[in-house]
């Protein structure tokens, strides 16, 4: 399996296909890179390098105890970024993703970066008005640790807005199930104290053409603290929303999504 070192010596799993501009693609809790199926194929068939990687504890990555927190995350991407050599780079992160992008602009001054996106992303505040709350965090934290199967079999049915008109098939939800079942239980609960992450300071950092996408119906990361501030924190962000659609719009828009993001990054 391809593998590069982190900073502290954790072992993360990297897919790295075809060529050209590279394009870093970093994955939503609870899911690993293989998430980014659709995107990931049809990005590289455009003549994009397309590099995926599964974030510490989850997916084939390593499982250590320590490090879900946001500095050592980014420093992760950071890591992914120098040891592949990749130089005018575009940086995309999708729901929990979004802190890695937005952590790596103020901490690393957007090093080597040329375009960034935020897709369904936490940033810049989950937890403010409208958003998730510490009780909410909890009680998710709770359940996870009585019976992760189970908890993460309901999540996806909200995840993928099942019930809405848009939705995915039982295969789509088999396979997301299978992806989360391969992170340790620690990092699956840790990372939900993750969120509360306040990223309102590392807007400022972003000096480069931003993309925003969101779905008004995401029942998971409400769009109101996360995209639309975001859009209006960040300079000159693109803000598009995907009216109806949940927060897995990556397979239930998929098509859509992958043209958006090919246009922004041609």
């Amino acid at each position: 399996m391809p593998r590069i070192d982190a900073a502290d010596g954790t072992a993360l799993y990297v897919k790295d296909w075809g060529s050209g501009k590279p394009v870093v693609l970093i994955h939503g809790w609870p899911l690993n890179a293989d998430s980014w199926e659709h995107q990931a194929h049809h990005l590289a068939r455009a003549g994009h390098r397309v590099v995926a990687y599964d974030r510490r504890g989850f997916g084939r990555s390593e499982q250590p105890w320590d490090g879900y927190n946001y500095d050592t995350m980014a420093d992760d991407l950071a890591s992914v970024i120098d040891t592949l050599g990749l130089e005018d780079v575009a940086i995309v992160g999708f729901s929990m993703g979004g802190g890695e992008v937005s952590r790596y602009m103020s901490r690393h001054g957007g090093k080597g970066v040329r375009k960034a996106a935020l897709l369904g992303s936490i940033a810049p505040y989950l937890m403010g008005e409208g958003g998730a709350t510490p009780d909410l965090l909890q009680g998710m934290q709770k359940d996870l640790d009585k019976d992760r199967p189970e908890f993460l079999k309901g999540f996806f049915r909200n995840f993928y807005g099942q019930g809405l008109l848009s939705g995915v098939s039982e295969g789509v939800l088999h396979w997301s199930l299978h992806m989360a079942l391969l992170a340790s239980p620690r990092a699956t609960i840790a990372c939900i104290d993750a969120w509360q992450e306040d990223f309102r300071p590392d807007m400022a950092a972003f000096d480069v053409p931003t993309l925003v996408i969101h779905g008004t119906a995401d029942a998971i990361v409400p769009i109101d603290p996360t995209g639309r501030q975001a859009a209006k924190m960040i300079p000159g962000a693109k803000f598009i929303e995907y009216e109806g659609a949940p927060h897995g719009f990556l397979a239930t828009h998929a098509e859509r999504a992958t043209q958006d993001l090919l246009e922004f990054l041609a």
